[in-house]
Formats: structure tokens, sequence, C-alpha cells
């Protein structure tokens, strides 16, 4: 029997270790929970295989300046012998001629481009803008992750501070309970008035229960966000909130956002590249000239060998049906342009009203923390007074259970309206691009 106390002892140890190990806790500020959720975004992984596809796309049209040189060779043979017919004079053929049954041919060519329109140049300088756009989103994506991470950031901290605040009123409500148990024994209070406290102890218990239920739920979204494992337990920074900052007027914002959009710049990259596609679709109506060379061997067993036969030349390609077919290409490039044009001026007009509204949030947000606070100082006095009235027989449990109510929703009320305050503010920034990653 001892030796299976002792199995369990030890197995009981065991568990309590691995449990005490699987929860890791870890402390992040803000700053370092965004570097981490851009280290590890799916996205940006998304991006980053856009641009290696978009400089891929470069090197293609770079390669299309570049010479181009083949060489093919082939054998063939005959089993049936061919009949052999030579016009040349003083050359007989006919039935009498040599036995063939194989040839061997073989050709180098070389073609260096001199002249296309246009296209190639075009083709490189299009698709550097391209690579540019493909970079510039990115940044923009950058931006967006870090919003993303803050406002995540931001539901833990709040659901943290929910947690601690109703643990406070929990253990000072049922600290209350033990003494309205103890006057109810001595007849001081009547039972319904006891039950109407131990009812806000439940309800209180209930509102702890729903907040830890939103850390548990916010915390694996922020793991999630992080690449860190789901077990994590992570500690935020407290001090954030109480950063202050000096609002300047909308318009100096609307300016940044001019400025210093990347999803803008990202734009007038594509722009650019649908400019150069429609020049090189104009310039399909016009001749390529390419310098030509080339080489060719030729073997014919007992009949005909030729070697070193090289020949350099200018060659001119011109597709002649492009006189009474209409340039289609062109037609779609200069669509892409308006298309891009009109999104141009969409886009701008969704900055100013994305500026301005973040702008309004964020002064809304501002005064909301003054409202709270100032709330919060009346339900705390309110409070104390009705307690004080209670207990001198002027005010009843339930007038004394409504002011605790009302005081732990303010002051849950002042956190909020601060943690929300923080976060408006990096919203406005992320509107005008300048939200940074320290």
């Amino acid at each position: 029997m001892k030796r299976i106390n002792n199995s369990v002892i030890a197995l009981a140890l065991f568990i309590g270790i691995a449990n005490a190990n699987a929860q890791e806790k870890r402390t992040l500020s803000l700053d370092e929970a965004v570097r981490l959720g851009i280290q590890n975004s799916k996205n940006l992984k998304i991006d980053a295989a856009r641009i290696e596809e978009a400089t891929a796309d470069l090197l293609e049209a770079k390669n299309r300046q570049l010479p181009e040189l083949k060489i093919s060779g082939s054998y063939m043979y005959l089993p049936i012998k061919p009949n052999v017919d030579i016009k040349l004079p003083g050359v007989s053929g006919g039935a009498g001629g040599p036995e063939i049954h194989q040839v061997l041919y073989g050709s180098a060519n070389l073609s260096v481009p001199v002249y296309s329109g246009g296209r190639i140049k075009y083709g490189i300088q299009s698709a550097k803008y391209l690579v540019e756009a493909a970079k510039l989103s990115t940044e923009n994506d950058k931006t967006a992750i870090a919003y993303n991470v803050a406002q995540a950031y931001n539901n833990l901290f709040k659901a943290n501070q929910s947690i601690k605040v109703f643990e406070e009123n929990l253990a000072a409500s049922q600290k209350r309970d033990e003494t309205f148990l103890k006057m109810e024994n001595n007849g001081l209070i009547a039972r319904n008035d006891r039950l109407k406290a131990n009812l806000q102890t439940s309800n209180i218990e209930l509102q702890l229960l729903e907040a830890r239920n939103n850390y548990n739920i916010a915390n694996i979204n922020m793991d999630l966000l992080l690449g860190l494992p789901e077990t994590t337990e992570i500690e935020v920074d407290q001090n954030y909130i109480e950063e202050g900052v000096d609002i300047k007027p909308v318009d100096f914002y609307v300016n940044q956002a001019r400025e210093n959009r990347k999803d803008l710049q990202a734009l007038a990259q594509q722009r650019k590249a649908a400019e150069l596609g429609t020049k090189a679709a104009k310039a399909e109506n016009l001749p390529s000239i390419a310098f030509t060379g080339g080489y060719v061997a030729a073997d014919i067993p007992k009949f005909l060998t030729v070697y070193n036969a090289v020949n350099v030349g200018v060659g001119i390609s011109y597709n002649l049906s492009n006189i009474w077919k209409e340039n289609s290409s062109l037609r779609q490039s200069q669509a892409r342009e308006k298309q891009l044009a009109a999104t141009d001026e969409l886009l701008n007009d969704n900055i100013k009203l994305d500026v301005n509204r973040e702008y309004q949030n964020n002064d809304y947000s501002k005064k909301r923390i003054s409202v709270f606070e100032k709330s919060a100082e009346q339900a705390n006095e309110n409070y104390r007074i009705t307690k004080n009235k209670y207990d001198n027989g002027l005010a009843t449990m339930t007038e004394l259970l409504d002011a605790d109510a009302a005081q732990i929703a303010a002051n849950i009320g002042v956190i909020n309206a601060k943690a929300d305050a923080a976060l408006a503010y990096r919203k406005l920034l992320q509107t005008t691009g300048t939200l940074t990653i320290k």
C-alpha cells in the first residue's frame, strides 16, 4: 500500500510540473508584440512571394534585350534508298546515283535585337515600376498588421484589467457577505437583505468568469498573431495607455497621408507601369530589326559534305496583319490606365474620409476619458455616501448594491476609455501611413 501511495504522489508531482511548464508566461511591450507580429505574419509571406514574382517578371523583361543563340542538330536514317535527281551540268543522278542511307545536319543561329519599337525598353521600365509597387504594398500591409496587433493587444489589456477589478470587488463582496451573515444571525438584518447581497456576489462571479473567458480568447488570438505557441500567456505592459500625445490640426494628418500612404504610392507606380504598357502596345505596329548570324554543317555520306557555312545579316520582322487588325492590346492598356486613374481619385477621397473620421474618433475617445473619470468619482462618492447611510439605517440594501454595481461599471469604464483612446490614436496614425514600428 505504501508503494502505491508513493507512486500516486510521484505521478501527481509529475502532472503538476508538466502543467506548470505547459503554460509559459511572457511579458511583451506593444512595440515588441508588433515586431513579432510582422516577423511571423502569413500575409507578409504571401507579399514576399509576390515581390519575388514581380522580380522574376523584371528579369524576363531584361532577358529580351540579350542576344538569342540557338543550336540544333539532326540525324536521319533512310531505310529506303531515295531517288536523287541532280540537275547540275556534268553531275549524274537518277537510278545510278550514290547509296544514301543517313543524313547529319547541324546549325547555330544568333540574333541580336537592334530595334523593336521600344517594346523591350518599355517592358523593362514597366516591370521595375511593378516591383516597386509590390514592395510598397508590402509596407502598407506592415502598417495594417501593426494596427491589428495593437488592437489585439488592447483587447488583452482591457480583459486583464477587467479581471483585476472584478477580483477586487468579488473579494470585497465576499467579505461583506460574511459580515451580513453575522448580522443576520444576530438579528440585525433580514434574511432577504442578506440574500440580495449574496446575489450581488454571484453576479460579480459571473462577470469575473466572462472576463476570464474574454481574456483567454484574446490571449489565444495574440498568440496566433505573433506566431507563439497557443499555451503562451502574454502579460501586457500597462503603461502604454498613459502615453500623452499632442494632437495637431486635421489638415496636418491629411497632408501626412498624402505623403506617406504606401497604398497611394503603390498605385502611382502601377499607373506609371500602365502608361508604359500603352506605349509598348503602340509599338506593336512597328517593325523589329535584329542582327543575325548563323553556322550550318551537313554531312550526307558518299554524296555531300558542307562545313563552315557561316552567314551574317540583318533581319526585319513586321506583322502585316496589323494593317487591318485593330490593336486590342492598346485598347486594353488604355482601359487599364482609365481604371487606375479612377481608382486613384477614389483612394484619395477615401483617405480624406478615413483621416477625418479617425481624427474625430480620436478626439471623441479623449473626451470619453474625462467623462468616465468624472463618472467614476461620482460613483465612488455615491457608494461611500450610500454605505454610510446604510450603516445608519437611512438606505436600503438594494440602494447599497446598486451603488456598488455602478461603482464597478464606472471604474472599468475609465480603464476601457483610456485603452480605447490609445488605440484610436494608433488608428489615426495608420490612416496617415505613419504608424511606425520602433
